[in-house]
């Protein structure tokens, strides 16, 4: 049970982003730029003060190596402002179903790159995912989804498809992120400089930029981390499911955004081709 509330808590925090980012960067509270800068320099903070209360706790050591270093960062990159960008103009749950099913495609082209075997049940749930995402996506459907946004959280899933793709195989998961946030803080600030505009920043979208930084992508970050070797690639694959649906019903209850049918419909069938990709064999 403890498990379960544990990796209910993680997920909650994954969907919380989607949430905070549209509340604060879609209600004109603060400019995509500057969520996306104060969220890298929050999340860097607290994942870096994990890490070395980690190492003066237990000795664990602070720097990772090298591995991922310069893919890393960038990623993050591409994932943070491409994220803030998009919810400028996209509910809560339709962003996080995109970012959700780019992610899995992106990895699934990694696969494919690098020459592993692919199963054919991963073919197919990648075919459905991008199927559910087209019906989602398609023009003249009514849906009210601006496609320059949906664009932008195409771009953020890939940004994070590349990140995990590059994290693998890291001995010191949690380590490797905070170093990859703090190593994107340079760069970082200088796109906050080049991509901002005229608008200010109000006290409110900053504190949710913070929170986002802080709470729902550092800490939630470090207690994936530390439950997910408990879990193992399928349960923790099942458990990233319920995160656009927690979105989607957050967005619904707390921003009061509308939860149509074809989004409906999309999300069953992107979640169904990501599980099916996700499914083992049993022999």
């Amino acid at each position: 049970m403890r498990l379960f509330l544990l990796t209910a808590l993680a997920m909650a925090a994954f969907a919380g982003n989607s949430v905070l980012n549209r509340m604060a960067v879609g209600g004109g509270w603060i400019e995509a730029a500057d969520f996306a800068g104060a969220r890298l320099l929050a999340g860097a903070a607290a994942l870096l003060a994990l890490v070395f209360w980690r190492f003066r706790a237990r000795g664990v050591p602070v720097w990772p190596g090298a591995r991922g270093r310069a893919v890393g960062p960038a990623a993050l990159l591409i994932y943070l402002f491409g994220f803030s960008l998009a919810y400028g103009g996209i509910d809560a749950g339709a962003g996080a179903l995109i970012l959700f099913a780019t992610v899995q495609v992106t990895m699934f082209a990694g696969a494919l790159i690098a020459a592993e075997a692919v199963p054919a049940r991963r073919w197919a749930g990648a075919a459905l995912a991008l199927a559910g995402l087209a019906g989602l996506l398609a023009p003249g459907t009514g849906t009210g989804i601006s496609l320059m946004h949906a664009g932008f959280m195409a771009l953020a899933g890939a940004g994070w498809g590349i990140y995990s793709l590059s994290a693998r195989g890291q001995a010191d998961a949690l380590a490797a992120t905070a170093w990859n946030f703090a190593l994107a803080v340079p760069p970082g600030l200088a796109l906050v400089w080049l991509l901002r505009g005229a608008g200010t920043v109000s006290a409110a979208g900053l504190g949710l930029a913070v929170l986002s930084g802080m709470v729902t992508s550092g800490l939630g970050y470090a207690l994936w981390y530390a439950i997910l070797p408990r879990l193992g690639a399928a349960r923790a694959g099942v458990a990233q499911l319920t995160v656009p649906v927690l979105a989607a019903a957050c967005g619904a209850v707390v921003l009061a955004e509308p939860v149509s049918l074809r989004l409906v419909v999309a999300g069953l069938v992107v979640l169904g081709g990501v599980a099916l990709a996700l499914s083992v064999r049993r022999v």
